[in-house]
């Protein structure tokens, strides 16, 4: 007997299980650079520190805490910053995610989306301050606030966009 769909309690792709967040955040830490924009101050969201947060976010016991080492390095490479400056920030959002996770037991997507602004909101902040120390705080960040409030309407879209990367992953050969 031939079958040609997937078997009941058949598992997901392994490969497809490991692969596809990492390639998620890695493929949109890299993608500004593919993009033809030229800009006098930083309008662009993180794509990667977006897509990070939404999958700690989705799923927290996923990843272990100080994935944000190579994905930030990944990120450091990409963004122009110092490097270490995302691996230091990343991580510090995992920690603080995996802590929340275990304080907050119901969380909803409202807790989603303000645990994630509040997290966008201090790592592009730092970011920024540890980018140009020796600017005024509050120029930099004026500057960089613009970014920071299109961050955080963005992030429903990014969780949802993680949700359907998550289905894929999930989807049974």
């Amino acid at each position: 007997m031939n079958q040609k769909g997937p078997r009941l309690g058949e598992p997901a792709s392994l490969w497809r299980m490991r692969a596809v967040p990492v390639a998620t955040v890695m493929i949109a830490s890299a993608l500004p650079l593919m993009l033809p924009l030229v800009a006098s101050s930083p309008v662009l969201p993180p794509l990667g520190l977006l897509f990070f947060l939404c999958w700690q976010l989705l799923r927290t016991e996923m990843w272990p805490v100080w994935i944000g080492l190579p994905l930030g390095l990944w990120d450091d490479l990409f963004s122009g910053a110092p490097i270490g400056t995302a691996i230091f920030l990343w991580t510090a959002a995992s920690i603080a995610i995996a802590y929340l996770s275990q304080r907050i037991y119901w969380r909803g997507f409202f807790h989603d989306w303000a645990i994630g602004a509040l997290l966008v909101a201090i790592v592009q902040s730092i970011a920024a301050l540890l980018t140009h120390p020796h600017a005024e705080t509050g120029r930099v960040l004026g500057l960089v606030a613009p970014q920071i409030i299109v961050s955080i309407l963005l992030l429903p879209l990014f969780l949802r966009l993680t949700g359907k990367f998550d289905n894929f992953r999930l989807k049974r050969r």
